[in-house]
């Protein structure tokens, strides 16, 4: 067996050290709800921590939302994608709790990711519907995004048309809706993230991520949560070249509900 080195011995490729986050963040609960099936909850609860906010596990069979001020509905494949991909999920009774307090007064920030996109669709908090890549097969691939809106809860810490590097998984990943809804999306800047140089699952308008008409739920394929740690993230980014795996694009998705509701209290 190899002997253990300690850090300092290890001679690292980049610098994989994290930026000081802001205390006042840490007060921000946001929830990140596990199914059967979901394979990203770590993945999204790390990210929050990252950002700076602390990360409350909520249960599919629950009912209790734990005073979280934002939700996260991570990837995976909640129940084996039988029926419909999030078809199932979506009648979960935690998601009953997610869509009420969404359409409430309070318009509670709701972001889907990958399977949690689609499980977004299935409850109808946000139009259209997700359905197998135009290819038929699953892919998986680092994919540059622009941001076409900057307005949302949780795009708020972007410019307007910055790119940004993160990973794509699915094998359902096709966005795809009628000619009207689309023409609503498009004339109401509703489409949150476009997909650049490559559209890789056929997704109708190049479109990778949506918003409803509040901003406040966002849902979209790509994966930001595996691009928030330098050393695990992709091989680039979209500000320039990065150290290896160095690319940390996706963690303003979550600084940008942080500091979003730090700054309406």
């Amino acid at each position: 067996m190899a002997e253990s080195l300690a850090p300092t011995e290890v001679p690292l490729v980049g610098d994989f050290s994290q930026p000081t986050t802001d205390s006042a963040l840490s007060g921000v609960r946001v929830g990140v709800i596990t199914f059967p099936g979901t394979l990203d909850d770590r993945d999204a609860a790390r990210a929050v921590t990252l950002a700076g906010g602390t990360a409350v596990p909520l249960w599919h069979d629950s009912t209790d939302l734990q005073d979280v001020d934002a939700v996260v509905v991570p990837g995976g494949f909640s129940y084996g994608d039988y029926l419909r991909a999030g078809a199932i999920a979506a009648k979960a009774p935690i998601m009953e709790k997610v869509i009420e307090a969404a359409n409430s007064d309070a318009a509670l920030p709701v972001l889907g990711i990958c399977n949690g996109f689609q499980v977004l669709t299935e409850t109808h908090l946000l139009p259209g519907s997700m359905i197998k890549n135009d290819h038929r097969k699953f892919i998986c691939r680092d994919q540059v995004l622009r941001i076409d809106n900057n307005e949302t809860a949780w795009t708020s810490d972007f410019e307007k048309g910055q790119e940004i590097v993160v990973p794509l998984k699915n094998q359902d990943g096709q966005y795809v809706a009628d000619a009207e809804t689309l023409e609503e999306l498009e004339a109401e800047g509703r489409v949150v993230f476009r997909y650049v140089g490559v559209n890789p699952n056929g997704s109708r308008n190049d479109i990778a991520g949506i918003a409803n008409k509040r901003g406040n739920v966002v849902g979209l394929m790509p994966h930001p949560e595996h691009a928030v740690e330098p050393g695990f993230g992709p091989d680039s980014s979209g500000s320039g070249d990065v150290a290896l795996r160095g690319g940390a694009d996706g963690l303003g998705v979550f600084t940008s509900v942080l500091n979003k509701l730090v700054s309406a209290r």
